[in-house]
């Protein structure tokens, strides 16, 4: 694809297509993936909204059996030349709209679910980019909120973990739908850019009919990062 390049994955050793034209990862992707705690028991993981795939390569090496889905089709191509550059034959990438999912697999599946979703509301005053393959992936045109938690209760095991990421501003919102669809919130951590600004990004992990018992780690400084939460 025109203007496709091959990048560092951060520094975990692995490469990543992105298109300057059409999507990168954030950062966000990487706090997400090391925020993740894989338990022995883990078998199964499914990353909705997957994008070039960032979080699936990163943790192909921790659980053993991945699944991601990404409707768009330029940009789930990246995500499988990134797999095919990395030699990771571990996760199966679906090119679908994530309300889908039940075309693909069963229901009560996975030990781990992962989002990092479009974070913006979207409606008719909207004002969005006009290359549809960013608004896409960045507002919510094609899938929203309330679906992605909604979805994630859908496909998890009993007892299974939700991780999201999410902009600090709709951490309310966040609250209110994880309890409505019965997630018990296990942990949550600020990332803010600076010691002098607001927490702009959070990290929820939840679990599937879980009781809330919260705990609230040291928050991160994303200028200093270097992974591994």
């Amino acid at each position: 694809m025109k203007n496709n390049e091959i990048n560092d994955l951060y520094n975990y050793g692995y490469k990543i297509v992105q298109n300057k034209d059409y999507f990168k990862f954030s950062l966000d992707s990487i706090l997400l993936a090391d925020f993740v705690k894989v338990k022995y028991t883990d078998k199964k993981m499914l990353d909705l909204c997957t994008g070039n795939a960032p979080i699936p390569i990163i943790l192909s090496d921790k659980i053993k059996d991945i699944t991601a889905i990404e409707l768009q089709k330029c940009v789930y191509q990246m995500a499988i030349e990134s797999l095919n550059i990395n030699h990771i034959t571990n996760v199966k990438l679906i090119n679908d709209n994530v309300k889908n999912w039940s075309n693909y697999f069963p229901g009560n599946n996975f030990d781990i679910v992962t989002c990092n979703p479009p974070y913006f509301k979207y409606n008719k005053d909207s004002i969005i980019n006009e290359n549809m393959v960013k608004s896409i992936a960045r507002h919510e045109i094609e899938t929203n909120l309330e679906e992605i938690i909604s979805i994630s209760y859908d496909v998890l095991k009993p007892k299974g973990s939700f991780y999201l990421v999410h902009h600090a501003e709709r951490i309310i919102e966040i609250i209110n739908l994880l309890q409505k669809y019965h997630f018990g919130i296990k942990r949550m951590q600020f990332a803010y850019n600076d010691y002098e600004s607001n927490c702009n990004i959070i990290l929820i992990e939840s679990m599937k009919d879980g009781k809330n018992n919260c705990i609230v780690p040291c928050p991160i400084i994303t200028k200093n990062y270097r992974g591994e939460i």
